[in-house]
C-alpha cells in the first residue's frame, strides 16, 4: 500500500509496506424493508440536482462557511514533506516508554526491496541487539503519522502513533482516588485471583465469539440450524466485594486443577514460597466458617 524508504541516519532503505492486520468484524448492507435489496447511497449535488460519480468528486478544505478550496492529487504530490516517500527516524527509545494503551494504533509490516536487504538485516540486528525502538515520521493517507518500527519475528513492523494532542487528559473522568478504602483481604485475594489467572500470552486461546453467535443467527434464518438460547443477564446487586473475589479465586483453580497438565507440554513451575503461603491463608479463611459449623 505504500513504497519508500526509511530514512535511518544517512542510510537510506527502499521498503514496501503492507497492512499487518485485516478486520473479521461481520458487516451490513442497508436494504430496502419492502423488497429486501440493498438500497444506494448516492453522492448528490443538491445545487445541480444530480448525482455526482467518483471520478467526478474533488478534495476541499474548508475555509470558511461554505466556502472552500480545492486540493488535487498533484497538490499533494508537491507537499515540502519528505515523509512522502520515507519513513523518517527520529531517535530510538526503550519501548517501555511507549503507552501502548493508548498512542498505538495501526500496524503495517515493512519488506525490503532487493537492493536493501543488507540494511535492511542490519536495522534488525542492531534494534535486537539495543533492545530498542525506533521513532519517526511518515505521511499516509492525506496526514503525517508519528510512528513506532520495531522488531516482529525476523522482520519490522511499524505502528502509526497518536499525536500527544490526540490523547484525551485522564483528569476528565471520575476516578476513585486515595480516599476509597481498600481492605487488605481484600487486596490478599485479589492478588491471589490474579495469580490463579496468570498464562503466558496466547491469543490463538481466544475468539471473536460476537462475531461466531452473529453468523450463528444468520445460519439460523437461513434454516441451517437454531440458534443457541442466550443466557439471561443476572439483576444488578449490591456486591459482596470479599465473597465475589473468594469464588472468583476457587473458580479459577478449578479450571487451572481440571486443565490436562500434558496438554501445555511443559513442567508447571514451583511457586514462589510468599505466594504459596499467601494461597494457604485464603484457603484457611475461605473453609474457617464451615468449621466452625461443624465444631458446633
Amino acid at each position: 500500500m505504500w513504497r519508500g524508504a526509511i530514512s535511518f541516519g544517512m542510510v537510506a532503505i527502499p521498503v514496501r509496506m503492507y497492512l499487518a492486520t485485516e478486520s473479521k468484524s461481520v458487516s451490513f448492507r442497508m436494504l430496502c424493508p419492502s423488497c429486501g435489496r440493498p438500497i444506494r447511497q448516492k453522492r448528490w449535488c443538491p445545487h445541480e440536482d444530480r448525482e455526482i460519480g467518483w471520478t467526478e468528486t474533488a478534495r476541499g478544505y474548508e475555509v470558511a462557511k461554505d466556502e472552500y478550496v480545492q486540493v488535487d492529487d498533484a497538490d499533494l504530490e508537491r507537499l515540502p514533506l519528505s515523509t512522502t516517500k520515507a519513513v523518517e527516524i527520529l531517535e530510538f527509545v526503550d519501548d517501555k516508554e511507549i503507552d501502548a494503551g493508548v498512542y498505538i494504533k495501526s500496524a503495517y509490516y515493512l519488506e525490503p526491496e532487493a537492493v536493501g536487504a543488507k540494511p535492511y538485516a542490519l536495522l534488525r540486528r542492531a534494534l535486537e541487539s539495543t533492545g530498542r525502538v525506533a521513532i519517526g515520521r511518515i505521511a499516509l493517507r492525506d496526514r503525517e503519522h508519528l510512528c513506532r518500527l520495531a522488531l516482529h519475528e525476523n522482520g519490522l513492523v511499524l505502528n502509526t502513533l497518536h499525536w500527544p494532542d490526540e490523547i484525551r487528559d485522564l483528569h476528565e473522568l471520575k476516578l476513585p482516588g486515595d480516599d476509597v478504602k481498600v481492605d487488605d483481604r481484600e487486596l490478599e485475594m485479589a492478588t491471589m485471583l490474579i495469580d490463579n489467572l496468570t498464562a503466558a500470552f496466547d491469543p490463538a486461546r481466544h475468539t471473536d465469539r460476537y462475531r461466531e453467535a452473529l453468523l450463528q443467527i444468520v445460519e439460523e434464518k437461513m434454516g441451517q440450524r437454531p440458534a443457541e438460547p442466550q443466557a439471561e443477564p443476572e439483576p444488578a446487586r449490591a456486591l459482596d466485594l470479599m465473597a465475589a473475589l473468594k469464588a472468583s479465586v476457587e473458580a479459577a483453580r478449578r479450571v487451572r486443577e481440571e486443565a490436562p497438565a500434558a496438554a501445555a507440554g511443559e513442567a508447571v513451575p514451583a511457586e514462589p514460597a510468599g505466594k504459596s503461603r499467601r494461597k494457604a491463608a485464603a484457603k484457611d479463611e475461605a473453609e474457617a466458617p464451615a468449621r466452625r459449623r461443624k465444631a458446633s
